[in-house]
């Protein structure tokens, strides 16, 4: 990989937690220590402490779509599919451009983590950091979360990955088609004596990296290359305690595409004053590897996971020099890096029957240096250039901070039907904001009949803005030059307080048949949101002072037997008003429209759905195949009209993905993908809306094969 950053070594100590966890169900085995040998039962104890992992941080009360290791590998492309993909397919979910995804009429939002511990938000833009290959199973929470989850609250996305029990041996795939589609993958695991491991790296080289800025069929100038890797190792030291360390990184390097026909902004560099957009040649490479370390302890009334881990996260931006000054008045080349560093600890304790108790911590130090040479021209009084020859202005930003958390919470089982789960968070941001809040938590869990579940729930939340930022010194710099901006000023983005709310039902009808339905209202005071302003292909944060998301979903599921099927519509409504932080990003007549009503967020979406289904014909037989197919459907994000800022609705649209996956011996497995069977030309943006760059439309009409063999 280029631009390989060392991992840097934990610095922060963790603290004696006074915590742990539920009792296992009666029916789980038992592994005695002193009894048997350790060895044979490492398939056991390996499965009670993942049990016990899971019991220690539970969803009470909260939102949850789970992906098992059979659905994970019903969705087109399996586990070559990007992970936002799989998330669409959760309700509530909407579909953006560069791979990104708001669920529940959020910009972003969403931790993500891996075997319990959380993993710091990066800077990739284009890439994903988690490929869906490391997941052995996936569960999407969200609603009013428990008190275990801040910082990140639009919900979390808690991935626990394969490991060498569960994926013994060697898989090898080989996959690819239109746009020149080339995805190895190699899978590796085992175990030997307590020692569990297992590794995984894949590749990617396509001609299809970012979204086509035009509805054509093939973008211009759009090759990416990609890498992902994980590796996980776990010793089992006695039946009660387990060790483990996971490994991981990502490279991607992407061209940028080009969109033809547009024109310059009217003056000369060199010479030239004009350049064929078709031609132009930025690019971006973003490099992020980690690092989790983890100890879990468990006892007759508790378990304890204490985690130490470390994200480092590169990303560079090369911009076509002549092309961009004269498109956008400056040609920008950044460096960004960020490290983050940190322990989580997390545990529970029973203390009788009805009452168990948890409380945990996250603690996480943050480095983060940004380097950037523009080229730029100077400009009189009227803004006209005062000469073609551009002048080099070189910037440096190196700050860093901390995060906190920490919280308590009891689970309280009133009758043997009625649980409530209540606790508190404080957390903490020492950045370029100081804040901090205590945040109450409540859910009440109700089954009044086998098969009925309801909830209702309350959350305080805290979300700390992405920690990068630009300075007025920054800013000042470019005063007089053609990227001088509108607006000077530029308030320090702040922590996002909101009050959110939950409430659900879900009902086995029949069974195998399961409906759902869920309503939630979230009110924000500094809302975060972000967006893409300039060339360089980096997102920055700013504020709202005020914010609504409210919503409705409704979900079903049916699997019994050869047959899955699922349904999710949802219904989001997403509004801000007065931006009052990062301004200089906007023009003045935008900051007030913005600061006198009420508008859409850039990326409400009022309607989402998504639907599907697999059947495996022969099951029974060596020679099984599975035939399945998903459907998506996206009411559109906003776009701005030259007098309202979003104020506009994208058009609707719907695409269809087949897939057949034939088993031809008990070890070979044959796939034929159809991404877009009808070849839909839809967009996803249109470069207007607020923090929107170029246009973007969808992918079209793609067809993919590949073959695995384990051994």
């Amino acid at each position: 990989m280029s631009n390989r950053t060392p991992l840097h070594a934990a610095v922060l100590a963790l603290s004696t937690v006074f915590t742990c966890e539920a009792a296992f169900a009666a029916d789980t085995p038992a592994a005695t220590p002193g009894t048997g040998d350790l060895h044979m039962d490492i398939e056991v104890i390996a499965s009670r402490l993942d049990i016990a992992r899971q019991q220690i941080q539970p969803s009470l009360g909260a939102t949850i779509y789970s992906f098992s290791p059979e659905a994970l590998q019903d969705i087109p492309q399996g586990g070559s599919a990007p992970l936002n993909q799989i998330l669409l397919q959760a309700p509530g979910v909407a579909q953006d451009s560069f791979g990104q995804i708001h669920l529940r009429g959020e910009h972003a939002n969403v931790q993500f983590r891996l075997n319990g511990v959380e993993l710091p938000e990066g800077l990739s833009v284009f890439g994903q950091v988690i490929a869906a290959r490391f997941a052995r199973s996936l569960t999407m929470i969200t609603g009013a979360l428990p008190a275990q989850y801040g910082f990140q609250t639009a919900g979390v996305v808690d991935i626990q990955t394969k490991t060498g029990l569960t994926n013994p041996g060697v898989s090898l795939s080989m996959y690819g088609g239109s746009w020149n589609w080339l995805q190895p993958s190699l899978e590796y695991g085992g175990h030997s004596g307590p020692v569990d491991y297992f590794m995984v790296i894949d590749g990617l080289r396509n001609d299809r990296g970012i979204e086509n800025p035009t509805g054509s069929y093939a973008a211009i100038h759009d090759t990416t290359n990609q890498f992902h890797g994980l590796a996980y190792l776990s010793g089992v030291v006695d039946p009660d305690t387990r060790i483990s360390l996971i490994l991981g990184g990502f490279d991607g390097t992407f061209q940028i595409p080009d969109n033809p026909g547009q024109t310059p902004l009217g003056f000369a560099v060199k010479g030239i004053s004009t350049v064929n957009s078709a031609t132009l040649n930025e690019t971006q490479n973003e490099v992020t590897v980690f690092a989790v370390l983890s100890l879990q302890k468990h006892t007759d009334r508790g378990d304890l996971q204490v985690s130490l881990f470390n994200r480092t996260s590169t990303l560079r931006f090369s911009p076509d020099w002549v092309g961009d000054l004269l498109f956008n008045g400056i040609a920008q080349q950044a460096a960004r890096q960020d490290v983050a560093t940190g322990a989580q600890a997390d545990g529970s304790w029973r203390l009788n029957e009805r009452h168990t108790l948890r409380a945990g911590f996250l603690a996480q130090i943050e480095q983060a240096t940004a380097n950037t040479t523009s080229s730029v021209l100077p400009v009189d009084a009227s803004g006209n250039p005062t000469t073609d020859r551009p002048i080099n202005i070189t910037d440096s930003l190196r700050n860093s901070g901390e995060l906190y958390g920490i919280y308590i919470q009891d689970e309280w089982r009133l009758t043997p039907t009625l649980t409530l789960n209540y606790g508190l968070r404080f957390d903490a941001v020492e950045q370029y904001t100081h804040e901090s809040q205590v945040s109450p938590r409540v859910n009440l869990v109700w089954q009044p009949a086998d098969g009925t579940t309801m909830h209702i729930g309350y959350a305080r939340y805290f979300v700390p803005p992405p920690y990068e930022a630009v300075t007025s010194a920054t800013i000042a710099k470019f005063l007089g030059t053609t990227a001088a901006p509108s607006v000077t000023l530029d308030n320090t983005v702040r922590a996002e307080r909101s009050d959110y709310f939950d409430a659900g039902i879900s009902q086995v009808a029949i069974p195998g048949l399961t409906v759902g339905i869920d309503a939630y209202y979230k009110q924000s005071k500094n809302l975060i949101d972000e967006g893409q302003f300039g060339a360089p292909i980096i997102l920055t944060a700013f504020n709202y002072a005020r914010g609504e998301q409210s919503g409705i979903e409704l979900t079903a599921s049916y699997d019994r037997g050869p047959l899955a099927l699922y349904g999710n519509l949802a219904w989001s409504r997403a509004v801000g008003k007065t931006i009052n932080s990062a301004q200089f990003n906007f023009q003045p007549s935008e900051l007030a429209f913005i600061a006198s009503n009420i508008i859409h967020l850039d990326h409400d979406q009022t309607w989402s759905g998504s639907a599907g289904g697999a059947y495996i014909f022969n099951r029974d037989s060596p020679h099984a195949t599975r035939l399945s197919a998903d459907l998506l459907v996206q009411s559109g994000l906003r776009a701005s009209t030259p007098t309202i800022p979003n104020g506009i609705a994208l058009p609707s649209y719907a695409t269809v993905s087949l897939s057949i996956v034939r088993h031809v011996g008990p070890q070979v497995d044959l796939r034929l993908d159809l991404l877009n069977l009808t070849d839909a030309v839809y967009q996803i943006r249109n470069g207007t809306g607020i923090g929107v760059g170029a246009p973007q439309y969808g992918i079209r009409r793609t067809v993919l094969a590949g073959v695995t063999a384990r051994f």
